[in-house]
């Protein structure tokens, strides 16, 4: 029996793009671009694309100022479970870096990792109060849920977002702090 090389080759290539090829197009077409419709629909989120993963699906968003950030965060997950599915999902935020603002917050971060270290988490809100009294004009809004503490800084026309892991091997390195 003669094997055809040449037949034999078109016939793998050609296999090995359907399989990739559809691979990558249900990627796209059937998570990334419904978890980018499904953020988008939710209120205070202006603009969203999706990534993903082996093992998560990374959402890069912009939000309005007046968002709500955990309540953004809850929502995906929520509506956008099917597109997710066992996947983590990781939020992150896109805005403007103000240097007062980021100045304020790095009063804060000590108290911050401190809290989040021995998981009194009131200390969070403990610290974002006394950075209140501090700097007049400036206001905080803090939530947590099972999986993230959620930390919102608003000076001025800035606003600062954070989303903090309550995994403590996640800890050492805060890549949206």
């Amino acid at each position: 029996m003669k094997l055809r090389i040449v037949p034999m080759a078109v016939t793998a290539a050609l296999s090995a793009a359907l399989l990739f090829g559809g691979w990558y197009a249900y990627g796209h077409y059937g998570v990334e671009k419904p978890l980018d419709r499904i953020a988008q629909a939710v209120p205070g989120v202006e603009t969203a694309q999706t990534s993903r993963s082996a093992s998560e699906v990374k959402l890069n968003v912009s939000l309005s100022p007046d968002a709500d950030l955990a309540s953004v965060y809850r929502q995906i997950e929520q509506n956008g479970a099917q597109s997710i599915g066992g996947k983590k999902l990781e939020l992150a935020v896109n805005a403007p870096s103000d240097p007062t603002l980021e100045k304020m917050w790095g009063q804060a971060l000590f108290n911050v990792a401190e809290a989040m270290d021995h998981r009194t988490y009131s200390g969070i809100q403990d610290a974002m109060t006394e950075l209140e009294q501090k700097h007049p004009g400036l206001t905080t809004a803090t939530e947590m849920d099972d999986t993230n503490v959620y930390v919102t800084l608003k000076y001025q026309d800035a606003v600062k977002y954070v989303i903090l892991p309550r995994e403590p091997q996640k800890l050492e390195v805060w890549p949206n702090a």
